[in-house]
């Protein structure tokens, strides 16, 4: 192996955490990162990773190591990727995460797309509402919706989220469709329990801000299924319309409450801060906002 790939491969180590994660990661046995961990570091002549049985840690040279590594690893991609004579060829396995729903709705006309522009390049792609680590476990890429709190990530809007809050018919003949934020006492609502609140935040034509407090009566992780629950008349939800615009166009949901507006949220496309973005991922990433943008398609029913 050459120095470049074992600057890689320190970095790595650094990233995930531990040799063990690094080499799940790279796709090769523990042993032979801790022998190339061991070399680089006889070669250098200078310790980098502290190790004990229980854990490890950077020492101080090791910390200096990594900011340099670092910056000469994006300098070469950089010199890669823009030299002048070589054609674009984008290729190597992006690994990215995306909300379930949006991944299933939404990105697969994306990535067949993508996909069939760039035939050399494959996907390893994680379809999950957790939140995952993406430097712990190696991930390229993220598309994340909402609020960004995690300061070690870069972000680039991708689209705008708006939410609809609403109901089906019968359950609005059965339960009375609700005229004002009064009116929603006694309803029964449907909540998707990863948010963050447990209250309906509504704004005004003036822009004032109004809260209601939804007493649940289903909780549930995932849009879809508590979108198909409010077809069903099990109670009022309030869903992203990339979720229920087809019901919501059909009639099989209908927005209440149109005096009001509801917070705006965005779509991101996130990676770590400090590493350098692979061509695969910047050229992706364009091409989701510019089939997206402010006013995606999902909007118009």
């Amino acid at each position: 192996m050459g120095q470049l790939e074992d600057m890689a491969m320190f970095v790595r180590i650094v990233e995930a955490g531990s040799i063990t994660k690094a080499a799940e990661q790279l796709n090769i046995a523990k042993s032979a990162v801790s022998r190339r961990l061991k070399e680089l570091e006889e070669r250098l002549g200078s310790q980098l990773i502290s190790r004990t049985t229980r854990q490890s840690k950077l020492t101080q040279a090791g910390e200096q190591y990594y900011q340099q590594v670092n910056n000469i690893l994006r300098a070469v991609d950089a010199v890669n990727e823009h030299a002048t004579d070589a054609p674009m060829r984008i290729e190597g396995t992006l690994k990215m995460t995306a909300p379930l729903s949006f991944g299933l709705m939404h990105l697969n006309d994306v990535i067949d797309k993508y996909a069939n522009q760039h035939p050399n390049l494959r996907f390893d792609l994680d379809f999950s509402d957790r939140r995952i680590d993406l430097i712990e476990e190696g991930y390229e890429l993220a598309i994340r919706i909402g609020e960004l709190q995690d300061s070690s990530y870069q972000a680039k809007p991708l689209a705008r989220i708006r939410c609809a809050i609403c109901a089906s018919p019968d359950y609005l003949k059965r339960m009375g469709t609700p005229d004002t934020l009064e009116d929603l006492e006694g309803h029964e609502f449907l909540q998707y329990s990863l948010g963050q609140t447990n209250s309906i935040e509504l704004i005004d034509a003036q822009g004032k801000k109004h809260y209601h407090a939804m007493n649940a009566k289903i909780k549930a992780t995932n849009g879809e299924f508590l979108t198909d629950l409010a077809v069903k008349g099990h109670g009022i939800t309030i869903i992203p319309t990339f979720i229920a615009y087809k019901k919501l166009a059909r009639g099989e949901l209908v927005p209440i409450l149109q005096q009001y507006q509801l917070p705006i949220l965005n779509a991101y496309a996130v990676y770590p801060k400090n590493r350098f973005l692979s061509q695969r991922c910047r050229y992706l990433i364009d091409f989701i906002a510019e089939r997206f943008g402010d006013h995606p398609y999902w909007d118009d029913f």
